[in-house]
This record gives C-alpha cells, structure tokens and sequence, in this order.
C-alpha cells in the first residue's frame, strides 16, 4: 500500500506522512484497497501536500474522485484540507481530539491518523477489527448493537508502545486472514486464545441483525446534445447525493417520479431503456429522454463543450446513463 511506511523503515526513523495517512483513510471508507490504490495515486501526483490540495478547483477534485462514491467525502475532504493549509499552517494536528475537530474527520479516522501517523495509543475499530475481536472473544451480540462493546475489548489490547503498527496490524489480521468467509485459521497468529474457534464459533461471528429491503426511488434524466456536440449539464446542490457534482437535469427521485419539466424544448425520444444503480440506501431506475438540439438556451444547466466535456468526470450513475444514451444519437455534424 503507498501511503504505508513499514515497520523497519520506521525503525530506521522514517516516519509516516499525516497527508497520506488521512488521504488514504479517507478513500478506503466503504471502499477496497484495490480500488483506492490508483485513486490515491492520482491525488498524490497531481496534489502531492496537503497545501496543493487545499487550493485545488473544487470541480477538479470532484472529477478526480469521480468513481469512488460517497461525494461527500469529497467535499469534506476539501474542507478539511482547507482547514489545515488556512488554520493550522499545512501541519495536522497530533491528538485525537485535535483531529475530531476538523471537517470531515469521525472518530475513526481522527483514531486511525493519530495512531498510525503520530503513534498515539488511539483506538482504531474499522469493519476487520471488529470481526477480530468478536472473534477473539466469541461476543454474539449482533451488530451494529455490539459495537460499544468490541470498541472496550479493542482498547484493553491496544498498547502504548507502536500502537500504529498494532492498528495497523490488527486490520491486516482481519483484511487477510480472519476474513469473513472461511477465514484461515491455522495461520492466524491468534488462534490458540481465540474464544470463537474453540467454539467452532468463527465462520457464524459477528452475527448481524438482519437487514431491511432497500426501497426502489424511479426518476428521469434528460441528455440533451447539441449538433455541435456539446452536452446539456448542470452541477447538483451541495447538499444531498452526489452533492456538487456534475449531472443531467432531472426530476428528484421518489418512490414514484415527480412532477418536472423538462430542461428545454424539444424532441425527447425514450430510448427504452433504464439506468438501475445502487446507493447505499436506496436502488434508483432512472429513465431516460434523449434529444439532439439545436443552438438553444435551456431552462436548467448549461451546454458544456465537446473539447471540455469528459464523461469520466461524471459519478457512476450518470455515466451510465451516458453511454446509453449516447449509443442513440446521431453523429456529430
């Protein structure tokens, strides 16, 4: 992983980079090492210190993160990076609770960087290490109930000495090893005191409370494309999904499509077909209309030229709805 320094590197007194510990725990929230890995990558090429993040364009560092989901990381990211560069002279705070007061920064990530950036004796509980230690100690409370409880176990071992490669450590056991399905148990450096595999426990922890139907939201999107090729565009609210990002006009989405209008006159066409994404809490079927325009000035959004418009910039739900509508049109005069 880059943004690792290893256990000999810093015993040789190499010290871990606060930037990229915070940028790289940041990405890695509901997302996998796989795909943070190029993500983070990209972000250090182009904003390698926190400084060159903090003046980035706010549209940039949305298309950067285009693909990683959640955009309110994105836009807490910003602010944070903001925040350090402005208030803090381009230095993060060393504490837990220094770090629990800047944007963006729950009480895992304030534990993770104080712990693996600053070698505090933080308490660092992500998904693997929670299945550690209801393993470890066969707890059979489901989640999400048995979290107070797994977060008292995690902080009796964590220890004053090295606690960020202990965290680091931990996380690795469950991310490798005590994995969710068939984890490999007659590897695991923890085996001989692990209460759930003296049980015959370890495959069935930790137990889950069962979880409830996404719902099914229903709206339209309308892809307007000018004979010159630009595309009709506008940039979501702030506030909600997908927030400050760059997207079709459309209606909301609802248990069933609300009243709207379309964002211009014209000739819409249903291309018969439906974009189907999944969001954290809800599935969405969004519908199409598809239009070739003329020179026109629309009622939502603005045109964004054919040399400016790359539908890599765009989140994953309208993308999708981009390459199928796109597939509809006619060629470019």
């Amino acid at each position: 992983m880059p943004w690792r320094v290893s256990p000999a590197d810093r015993a040789r007194g190499v010290r871990p980079d606060p930037y990229a510990v915070w940028l790289s725990e940041v990405m890695l929230q509901q997302t996998t090492v796989a795909a943070v890995r190029e993500y983070f990558l990209k972000f250090t090429r182009i904003w390698p210190k926190v400084t060159d993040l903090a003046a980035a364009e706010d549209a940039d560092v949305m298309a950067a993160w285009a693909g990683l989901g959640y955009y309110a990381r994105a836009r807490n990211l910003l602010k944070c990076a903001r925040v350090v560069a402005y208030e803090h002279a381009g230095r993060f705070p060393d504490t837990y609770d220094a770090l629990l007061k800047l944007p963006g920064i729950g009480p895992y990530t304030a534990a993770a960087v104080s712990a693996i950036a600053f070698d505090r004796p933080s308490v660092v509980v992500d998904g693997n290490v929670e299945r550690v230690m209801a393993r470890l100690h066969a707890v059979e409370t489901p989640l999400p109930d048995a979290k107070p409880e797994l977060t008292a176990l995690a902080a009796d071992l964590t220890p004053g000495t090295r606690p960020g490669d202990y965290a680091q450590a931990v996380m690795d056991l469950g991310a490798t090893i005590c994995t969710p399905r068939s984890p490999a148990c007659g590897i695991c450096p923890w085996s001989g005191p692990c209460r759930a595999r003296a049980l015959g426990l370890q495959p069935e922890l930790p137990r889950k409370r069962p979880k409830a139907a996404k719902p099914v939201r229903q709206g339209v999107a309308y892809l307007a494309r000018r004979r010159d090729g630009a595309w009709l565009l506008e940039t979501r609210p702030e506030k909600g999904l997908l927030g400050g990002m760059l997207g079709w006009p459309g209606s909301d989405w609802a248990e069933a499509v609300p009243d709207h209008a379309p964002p211009l006159a014209a000739d819409w066409a249903d291309p018969g077909a439906e974009v189907r994404h999944t969001f954290t809490h809800f599935h969405l079927s969004l519908s199409l209309r598809v239009a070739q325009v003329g020179d026109v000035t629309p009622d939502r959004g603005r045109f964004v030229t054919r040399e400016s418009f790359r539908p890599a910039d765009l989140p994953t739900v309208m993308r999708k709805a981009y390459d199928l509508a796109a597939a509809t049109l006619p060629p470019i005069e």
